[in-house]
């Protein structure tokens, strides 16, 4: 039976919701003009200004340091995490709780670290915003290596560990590399939340210097201009390059999984 066409007018539709603004926003990052809602004609100057915008050069780096060190903690312990529950501990409790942080508003979550740091007198700065970072997306990475988890052959621990093999040793040389796929695609999906998050970082940052995101939202409130929406288009880049390479490694992982 032949499918209506009436029936992709609902999903071109919502496609066209989706991605025609983030369309609009890249084409207006080249606009030879100083606004940012009539086109005057192509140009790059406003990539040129972000070049020279010191600010946006510190922003740029204080996000890149709190994407680099709370991925590099999320990535370990959402791993840790996953192999724990998935092979020592079955419990629909933990789960739950692993994942909270996922689900939870970002601004609730937010609230709750900032009352935890003022709580253990914690110092707000850099560190901080790292932190909260490694919290929410280690549940990213947890869900993303367990899925993983659940396809690797268990029999192949089994035998290292007959065979003589310690914990740690079956680990290293038998799950990890089963992992590595799941556990890479992890790692990008937790640098391009962290990349992004504005709420968080927003609420616990304190008197240290802003990150790019806290940068963006400062030029917002002046108005949009093209110089925004080429940082925007550079941002969108670089996490649609960060998604689209954790998919690819997912989809490696699942190939050479079927071919074992």
């Amino acid at each position: 039976m032949r499918r209506s066409k009436l029936l992709y007018v609902p999903f071109w539709a919502t496609y066209v919701f989706l991605y025609l603004p983030i369309a609009v926003l890249v084409v207006m990052s080249f606009n030879a003009g100083r606004s940012a809602y009539t086109y005057e004609g192509f140009s790059l100057k406003w990539y040129g200004e972000l070049a020279a915008d010191e600010r946006i050069a510190t922003g740029l780096v204080n996000t890149l340091i709190v994407a680099t060190g709370s991925t590099a903690i999320a990535t370990v312990l959402g791993t840790l995490l996953a192999v724990g529950l998935a092979r020592y501990t079955r419990s629909k409790t933990l789960d739950a709780i692993v994942l909270m942080p996922a689900v939870l508003p970002d601004l609730v979550l937010a609230i709750g670290l900032l009352v935890f740091y003022g709580m253990i007198q914690l110092t707000l700065g850099l560190y901080s915003v790292t932190l909260a970072h490694a919290l929410f997306s280690m549940a990213f990475v947890a869900a993303v290596v367990r899925t993983r988890l659940a396809g690797a052959d268990a029999s192949l621990e089994e035998a290292s560990r007959d065979l003589g093999a310690g914990p740690v040793v079956t680990f290293m040389r038998i799950t990890l590399p089963q992992l590595a796929p799941g556990i890479v695609a992890g790692a990008l999906l937790a640098f391009t939340l962290s990349l992004d998050e504005f709420v968080i970082a927003f609420f616990t940052i304190g008197n240290a210097e802003p990150t790019l995101p806290i940068v963006i939202y400062s030029m917002l409130r002046f108005g949009v201009t093209p110089k925004i929406n080429a940082l925007a288009a550079i941002l969108l880049l670089v996490s649609f390059t960060a998604v689209i390479a954790g998919q690819r490694m997912t989809k490696i992982g699942e190939k050479s999984r079927a071919q074992d």
